[in-house]
């Protein structure tokens, strides 16, 4: 298995113990990041309600760091619309990594007022206890969806179009929010853009699942895999580690490139088709093979046609490096998924 962080990165964590709160740490990427900080010496306060999150994640991280790490992790069952929640979890941490959101473009078309209350109120929430507790870095979960309808590939930070969803509008607002913050509060928050980040622990169940978990556990199970349109439309897959990565850099930059906003990225195209080719190659090499034709469906409102991040930013000014590329990261999340259906996770 490839490292997460390189060798430079690990030394920093373990020169000196520091504080983190993770919210969205149940979740998908926010459990890899408390995994990652607690296996490299830190202090670790994870937040989260359940709404997409999940107990057995928290169980995996337990398992895999021990004693010593779960000693240095505590737990909060909160929600990030409950101001004074947000401030008794940030009230003795040094570093914030903001991952709780209510994510998908679907689930933000049919359910507009819950993405908003969560992902704009519970964002301010997070932020201002951060500012006034003094943090010193506050990094978030901001999303390519922000780019909307603005169809120039790649993906600059300082070029974008007109949001597509309600999904996309919150994420919009965020970054005002942070921006304005550093105007008016001189309070900096850095904003991450995740473009389709995918890897072990991302829930395959549900109607608003992510393609890749989705697909793979539909094809472990033999059931028919539906492709939206007509299987070209692209997108820039990024493995959970280059975003673990990405958070834990733009935490440690120097005040100086604090408040600015990163793609994150492998900076590559991948056809829908062409992933399913993949996965179905990778399955096939842990004895899973899969032999049904896929099944073309409507185009899903909402969604763009292409999307490839610029990465040039995030790597010179917080030394961004993708660990892995998307066949290194699906060999890894193949891996994970056909274990977890052997231990029931995926039903």
């Amino acid at each position: 298995m490839i490292p997460w962080i390189d060798n430079e990165l690990a030394r920093e964590l373990r020169r000196a113990p520091r504080r983190w709160l993770v919210t969205g740490a149940a979740g998908f990427i926010g459990s890899n990041l408390v995994e990652t900080l607690l296996r490299h010496g830190q202090i670790v306060v994870g937040m989260d309600n359940f709404a997409t999150g999940h107990q057995r994640n928290l169980d995996e991280i337990a398992a895999a760091v021990g004693s010593d790490g779960q000693a240095r992790f505590t737990f909060r069952n909160a929600d990030i619309r409950d101001a004074d929640a947000c401030g008794q979890c940030v009230g003795s941490v040094d570093h914030v990594l903001h991952q709780a959101a209510l994510g998908s473009v679907p689930r933000s078309i049919e359910s507009p007022i819950t993405s908003t209350q969560t992902n704009v109120m519970g964002f301010v929430n997070m932020l201002d206890a951060a500012r006034r507790a003094g943090v010193s870095s506050f990094v978030y979960a901001a999303s390519s969806s922000t780019y909307g309808d603005h169809s120039a590939l790649p993906k600059v930070e300082n070029v974008i179009g007109n949001p597509l969803s309600p999904y996309a509008a919150t994420k919009l607002v965020n970054e005002i929010y942070a921006d304005v913050y550093r105007r008016t509060y001189g309070f900096a928050a850095t904003g991450l853009r995740y473009f389709n980040v995918f890897g072990p622990r991302q829930d395959p169940n549900g109607a608003y699942a992510a393609v890749i978990p989705k697909w793979a556990a539909a094809m472990i199970a033999g059931d028919k895999i539906i492709i939206n349109g007509d299987g070209e439309t692209s997108r820039d897959f990024c493995y959970v580690a280059n975003a673990v990565q990405a958070n834990i850099r733009a935490a440690l930059a120097p005040s100086n490139v604090q408040g600015e906003v990163f793609n994150v990225a492998v900076g590559e195209r991948t056809s829908l088709n062409d992933l399913f080719a993949r996965i179905q190659a990778e399955l096939a090499r842990h004895q899973k093979p899969y032999a049904l034709a896929p099944v073309h469906a409507d185009f899903r409102p909402g969604d763009v046609r292409h999307s490839q991040a610029d990465i040039t930013k995030a790597q010179r000014l917080i030394d961004y490096a993708p660990s892995h590329v998307v066949d290194t990261g699906l060999a890894e999340a193949m891996s994970w998924y056909v274990d977890a259906e052997r231990r029931g996770f995926l039903s």
